[in-house]
């Protein structure tokens, strides 16, 4: 029999690398899902014989309604239609919506499916509490699909927290690793999204030359493996091979190694145990002699110093970094600020007087959560705008 699953958010990087992957002998897609680009997944669900499609955003929702000639093409502006239609849980649904876009469709999904792959940084930053009781509830298997959790998740997923000593993240620096301090003010948009081992969005690849997405995996890794801060550090890997280094109390150090590519991640967290990733490689000695591991610093990355605020508690914080970072980077992509001013920016709101409060503040649903983010991304996007003319 053929497992069903969806797909959250099938026109981006995430969900079009899942589709690469499907067998249709042995998988229905049951539904894929979009926010705007509704010509595109017009086209998925014809070339994968998808019955359902959604489509969020109202406009783009009608306009696909007004264009598809398919009448095997089911197309919905929500998941009301699963409670009718869905007889039994999915077996599979992978969540790659990006953005806070992604919190609702997430969480609401959860009720429908057996197993929920989420690449979804914001529930797993925002929303962890929340998103975890709602796993509990419904019974429904998680499995974090960002390379470097999914890698510590394989490794440690039935081991207690007091067992491990410290857990390595590694990031390969950007395209900026090598570049002197002093050139940073003349960094242009072109150079930042040259990512020099992943293939990324935009708002991703910023972060990356920041280290800022590092960060939120500090603070996801924290989350879904209920450890400390302080035992979670990053340093430098350029070649991107290693995804994550385990040490654990009894002196045991596990390194966990893979090829540069989301797939691996993705096709592990579809399959069973027993299925063979065609495209499996030999150990590449040509990295593991020539590794280069660094020691980061808050001197090279300034940004990396947020880590420091973050209480061990979860809490409305989170977000607010969240927000603010977006906020920013949405500015240095529309060319309203310079590289170099992001983290210095990033800094210094995080520390604005009225944004302590939120530090013991917690989340109590998705909807107060969307709503600070709504609240603090007008207030900064105001203050930026005002301040760079």
């Amino acid at each position: 029999m053929k497992k069903k699953i969806g797909i959250l958010g099938s026109t981006g990087s995430i969900g079009m690398t899942t589709l690469k992957l499907m067998n249709t002998n042995n998988f229905e897609i049951y539904f894929l899902t979009a926010n705007t680009n509704f010509r595109k997944i017009l086209n998925q669900a014809k070339t994968f014989k998808v019955k359902n499609i959604i489509i969020f955003d109202y406009d783009s929702f009608k306009k696909s309604q007004l264009i598809n000639k398919n009448k095997n093409i089911n197309i919905y502006n929500d998941f009301n239609f699963l409670k009718k239609n869905l007889k039994k849980k999915l077996d599979y649904v992978i969540s790659s919506i990006s953005g806070i876009n992604g919190l609702i469709p997430t969480y609401n999904i959860i009720k429908y499916t057996k197993k929920i792959g989420i690449a979804n940084k914001e529930s797993l930053i925002c929303a962890w509490p929340i998103i975890h009781k709602e796993l509990l509830k419904n019974k429904t298997e998680f499995i974090p699909v960002d390379s470097e959790h999914f890698s510590i998740w394989t490794e440690i997923k039935n081991i207690s927290p007091k067992r491990i000593k410290k857990i390595y993240l590694t990031a390969s620096g950007g395209p900026l690793l090598n570049l002197k301090k002093f050139f940073l003010n003349k960094v242009d948009i072109k150079t930042i999204l040259k990512h020099p081992t992943w293939k990324m969005g935009k708002k991703i690849s910023v972060d990356s030359a920041t280290m800022m997405n590092k960060c939120f995996e500090v603070m996801e890794a924290k989350n879904i493996f209920n450890l400390d801060y302080n035992k979670i550090d990053i340093i430098i890997h350029p070649k991107s091979y290693i995804h994550a280094i385990v040490v654990y109390q009894n002196g045991i150090i596990k390194v966990i190694i893979h090829d540069t590519t989301m797939k691996i991640p993705i096709f592990n967290s579809i399959h069973s145990n027993n299925e063979i990733y065609k495209n499996a490689k030999n150990l590449n000695l040509d990295i593991m002699n020539h590794l280069d591991l660094q020691k980061i610093t808050s001197n090279k990355f300034p940004i990396t110093s947020v880590l420091k605020n973050i209480p061990n508690k979860h809490s409305m914080f989170e977000t607010v970094l969240v927000t603010i970072n977006d906020c920013v980077v949405d500015k240095f992509l529309k060319g309203k600020i310079s590289f170099k001013k992001i983290s210095s920016l990033v800094l210094k709101f995080i520390n604005h007087n009225n944004l302590n409060k939120y530090k013991k503040t917690f989340p109590k649903n998705i909807q107060q959560i969307i709503s600070l983010n709504n609240e603090i991304d007008k207030k900064f996007s105001k203050i930026i705008d005002e301040k760079f003319k």
